[in-house]
């Protein structure tokens, strides 16, 4: 595909995806008049903290209370909210708040099942964190209530809701790198993950993330996204998985692995491998998919084509110099260039009109369900040390 070719369609796909939804004809079907939708924060560590921010951005979005059982971390969310918010230290009081309408679930993940199930059974609105849901059995209740619910169910795989991430895919069901042959990710870090505790009996509070009964680990906290993307571009579930880990690098005492490796294999043939380190940073994120007439590599606001055949060379504008030659055999690719708002904020506002005109979710309870039944496959692939095959998926 040509350089110019991605330009001018990237173009048109800006235009279509800014289309407002009333535009598209989707009927108002909010109770506020103003559309303001009021939101709950459950969980306000750094990533709960870190959506207020983006909360802030967005107009008619007002964060009306935070909870958390950690009383540093709520006054330091309370003091980033716009306007007032109310603070609570059990979530249950929050959700018997009529003027909160949605709640954004950012807890630790073996408790995202129980909260969002609560959440519903109370009439709000969810935006639930990935992974959705720790094991099958939360999967499942999580699913059932939802399926049971009138309210907008939304998971926190946000991606799906980058215009960058959505043009891609649809390049590439277009069929614009050809035949889909692998996929290869990584969200490689240096760093040991940990956070600092001020007394010791919070260290499962605040490290949850280093143990197994709390925690998915590497699988759930990165490399669900990209397992995420690959279900999306394939519009398939993997049948079976292979993968291995250890704790080999930081020697702390975590029982959740510092490093992990995956192969999940898809009906198609489509294998797709998944990398997380925390001793070596080179490259960080990145997503490439590979087909027969080119590969797309993706990182968390970029993408570029590199065409099959290493000769080839084009003229082209590259790193704004016109008449640079694009040289295959440099490794050099074409930028695909496209407009786009910051992924989780563009989450939070695909989530405010989905309530306001009661629209599904594209990142929704479904293609949440089958990512975790995904991780969940990876990690007793890895603790177990097997073949792991596919459960039913949604």
């Amino acid at each position: 595909m040509k350089r110019r070719d991605f330009i001018v369609k990237s173009s048109v796909a800006t235009a279509a995806l800014t289309t407002s939804a009333v535009a598209l004809g989707n009927v108002f079907n909010f109770k506020h008049a103003n559309n303001t939708v009021n939101i709950g924060i459950i969980g306000t560590g750094d990533r709960g903290t870190g959506m207020i921010y983006n909360v802030n951005k967005i107009e008619n979005f007002n964060v009306s209370g935070c909870c958390d059982i950690l009383p540093f971390r709520l006054e330091n969310s309370l003091n980033v909210v716009n306007g007032k918010a109310k603070g609570y230290s059990d979530y249950r009081k929050l959700l018997d708040n009529k003027d909160i309408d949605a709640v954004l679930v950012s807890t630790p993940f073996s408790t995202h099942s129980q909260i969002a199930i609560d959440a519903l059974d109370a009439g709000k609105h969810v935006y639930c964190e990935k992974t959705m849901a720790k094991g099958f059995g939360g999967i499942h209740n999580l699913v059932e209530k939802t399926n049971q619910s009138k309210t907008i169910f939304q998971t926190g795989h946000q991606y799906h809701s980058s215009r960058l991430y959505t043009h891609v895919v649809e390049l590439i069901k277009n069929g614009e790198i050809g035949k889909i042959t692998a996929f290869e990710c990584q969200w490689n870090r240096h760093g040991n993950w940990r956070r600092h505790v001020s007394s010791p009996e919070l260290e499962k509070q605040i490290n949850w993330r280093m143990y197994r009964e709390f925690s998915g680990g590497l699988v759930a906290e990165l490399c669900s996204h990209q397992i995420d993307f690959a279900n999306w571009v394939l519009d398939e579930k993997p049948n079976q998985v292979m993968g291995t880990g250890g704790v080999d690098y930081w020697k702390d005492g975590r029982e959740t692995y510092d490093n992990i490796h995956l192969i999940y294999n898809y009906p198609s043939g489509v294998k797709a491998k998944f990398t997380c380190l925390t001793s070596n940073a080179k490259d960080g994120y990145q997503i490439k998919v590979m087909g027969d007439k080119g590969t797309i590599i993706l990182d968390y606001a970029k993408a570029w084509f590199y065409p099959e055949g290493g000769s080839k060379k084009e003229l082209g504008i590259v790193d704004g110099v016109s008449g640079a030659t694009v040289n295959w055999e440099k490794g050099l690719g074409f930028p695909i260039i496209l407009e786009h708002t910051e992924p989780s904020e563009q989450a939070l506002i695909d989530f405010k009109d989905s309530i306001i005109f009661n629209k599904k979710p594209i990142s929704n309870i479904i293609t949440g369900a089958n990512t975790a039944i995904c991780i969940q496959m990876g990690l007793d692939a890895m603790y177990h040390n097997k073949i792991v095959h596919s459960p039913a998926f949604y």
